[in-house]
């Protein structure tokens, strides 16, 4: 079998990875997003692109005893790292392709893919992938706490298994998400980051 080269980078890099960032600061600004996204506490949240757990541990602080989150993630060795460092009877863990979840349709109230969505070759297959699993009415967040044009500079510079993976102005994300169903409530770049809200219609 032919490996993937992502699974393969993102393998080789899980136990670095929390090494880099600067955990408290980091974790203050997904608390302060998660609340202008308005997460609401009994929601069932879909964490796509999970890593080491970092936006899973912060939804897992607004989130009640009701709350889920189902966490997926390409890399096992991330969702390993995230395992140990997240002991929360609340997450379920699951070693998936966002192309195909094995999640029942209308599963989840919400979708966050936090700093993943340049990763994927196919987005548009993601993204009606992603309409199946989110119950009418549920929002999807495609989020980069980190301007556009940073991201895009941090690919090009990195392993040739993700130098190619550019994240896309926001209207082109927008516009895409709505071709296969969705309605854009926010689309919106600047030096503080990259949001683009879609919402799965009511039938």
């Amino acid at each position: 079998m032919i490996s993937n080269p992502k699974v393969v980078f993102f393998d080789g890099i899980a136990e670095k990875w929390d090494g880099w960032e600067d955990l408290p600061a980091l974790e203050r600004k997904l608390a302060a997003g998660l609340d202008e996204l308005d997460v609401r506490a009994d929601e069932t949240v879909l964490d796509v692109g999970c890593g080491t757990g970092n936006l899973t541990r912060a939804l897992l602080a607004k989130l009640s005893p009701e709350g889920r989150v189902l966490a997926i993630d390409i890399s096992s060795r991330m969702i390993e790292v995230a395992r140990r460092k997240v002991a929360d009877p609340r997450v379920s863990w699951h070693s998936e392709d966002a192309r195909r979840l094995s999640f029942g349709a209308g599963t989840c109230d919400r979708i966050i893919c936090y700093s993943v969505w340049p990763h994927f070759e196919e987005r548009r297959a993601v993204a009606i992938e992603l309409g199946r699993v989110l119950r009418p009415g549920g929002s999807l967040h495609v989020w980069h706490l980190i301007p556009r044009q940073r991201i895009n500079e941090i690919h090009a510079g990195a392993s040739e298994a993700i130098s190619r993976d550019m994240l896309p102005p926001v209207e082109e994300t927008a516009e895409m998400l709505a071709s296969v169903g969705f309605r854009i409530a926010t689309a919106s770049e600047s030096a503080g980051g990259y949001l683009v809200t879609a919402v799965k219609p009511e039938r």
